[in-house]
């Protein structure tokens, strides 16, 4: 225990602080820290977004060079990574903004919130990539 004074300046026993091994993380924790991944990694993937669009600019031999690049199983999981942080980030946003209405600020809802932020963001990945699987250029064509 740790001596601090009161405001009387008499003495009295105060708890150390705890090292963050002894804290069990909680849903609120998680999402908070990967809202702030997700915003480190959409940098990165900007960078990406940047050297895609400035081969496209250059000519056409890079452009599908690159293109190739991103149509690689590695490129792919780099695309879909790119995409949960997104739609991860942007869901983060959302409940930061229900916080700045002040609204949602008991237990309950910020766990209720951090929890739908963390699902949907999977979710609405994988119907994304769904989506694009079908109708978008990394569908295959059928054979007939």
């Amino acid at each position: 225990m740790a001596d601090a004074k009161s405001l009387r300046g008499t003495r009295r026993e105060r708890p150390l602080s705890p090292h963050l091994q002894v804290y069990s993380p909680l849903i609120n924790m998680v999402a908070s820290i990967m809202h702030r991944v997700s915003g480190a990694g959409l940098y990165f993937g900007a960078l990406l977004f940047a050297w895609w669009l400035m081969a496209a600019a250059i000519g056409p031999d890079y452009f599908n060079f690159v293109n190739g690049l991103f149509g690689t199983w590695l490129g792919r999981i780099v695309l879909l990574g790119f995409t949960w942080l997104l739609i991860l980030h942007a869901l983060g946003g959302i409940r930061h903004y229900i916080w700045d209405l002040g609204r949602g600020f008991d237990l309950h809802t910020i766990d209720k919130l951090s929890w739908g932020s963390l699902i949907l963001s999977v979710v609405l990945t994988g119907l994304i990539w769904l989506v694009a699987g079908l109708v978008g250029p990394l569908a295959t064509p059928i054979a007939g």
